[in-house]
């Protein structure tokens, strides 16, 4: 069979962004879909997220091994993209549109009624596509499992910012800047009524400890997870810097 081609390795990255590690199978929904659509076996695709993980330093570091048959186009991809996740995001999007005959919009299922075409329109599909690839590559790197509570039910789950992508434009897609957190712990990191530390201790604020008119099992709940770690994802370990960050947020409030 021919060599893969540029476009096509790029659609891999983006898989391998987009399922845990340990579920790249011949059966799994997103490698079965992007093998049909670059016209690649499902067996390729998932050698191919073998390769990009025998780059990814976090793995490495934790005794996780990819394959080794990396192609020289392989490490060229993992290197272009790997501190540039937004661009990974799009042009992967865009590739995807067009082996599909869609547009972008339609792939990415924006609602585009009373948008006129312009920069409102591409604003609004960039953005889009974006939040779907933080999401995505958060959620899964976690197992689809809040890393404070446990908690597997994904209508429940949101992918957290440790730093505001509107404060760090750099790190707004990078999935080390993401935590999975159920929707209620999400807002309590983000107000700052939960910290975690740059070693991942989970640290509870005492306006939820004493807090005089909070019912004692709501206290308690709270309380179980104060000074425990979180669960650690598969891959893209939370940024201790970002981390840092956002704790002395939490500690100078």
């Amino acid at each position: 069979m021919a060599n893969w081609t540029r476009e096509q390795t790029i659609i891999a990255l983006s898989v391998y962004c987009k399922i845990p590690f340990n579920q790249a199978s011949n059966t799994n929904p997103e490698i079965v879909a992007a093998a049909r659509l670059i016209g690649r076996s499902p067996a390729a695709i998932k050698m191919k997220v073998g390769n990009f993980g025998s780059f990814d330093p976090e793995l490495r570091a934790r005794g996780i091994v990819g394959l080794s048959n990396s192609s020289k186009l392989d490490e060229e991809i993992w290197n272009e993209y790997c501190n540039d996740w937004e661009r990974l995001a799009y042009d992967s999007e865009r590739i995807r549109a067009r082996l599909a005959n869609k547009t972008l919009e339609e792939i990415s299922e924006v609602d585009i009624t009373n948008i006129p075409a312009g920069r409102e329109r591409e604003t609004m599909v960039k953005q889009r596509i974006n939040q779907s690839f933080f999401r995505t590559a958060v959620l899964t790197a976690y197992n689809n499992r809040c890393c404070i509570t446990g908690l597997t039910n994904k209508e429940l789950l949101e992918a957290s910012h440790i730093v505001d992508w509107a404060k760090d434009i750099e790190n707004r897609l990078n999935p080390s800047n993401g935590l999975c957190l159920n929707i209620l712990f999400h807002r309590a990191y983000d107000e700052n009524l939960i910290g975690i530390t740059p070693d991942y201790e989970i640290v509870i604020s005492d306006r939820l400890l004493d807090e005089d008119n909070e019912p004692s099992h709501i206290k308690s709940f709270f309380s179980h997870y104060n000074n425990t770690s979180i669960h650690l994802p598969d891959r893209f370990l939370p940024n201790r810097e970002l981390l840092d960050i956002h704790y002395q947020r939490f500690v100078n409030q």
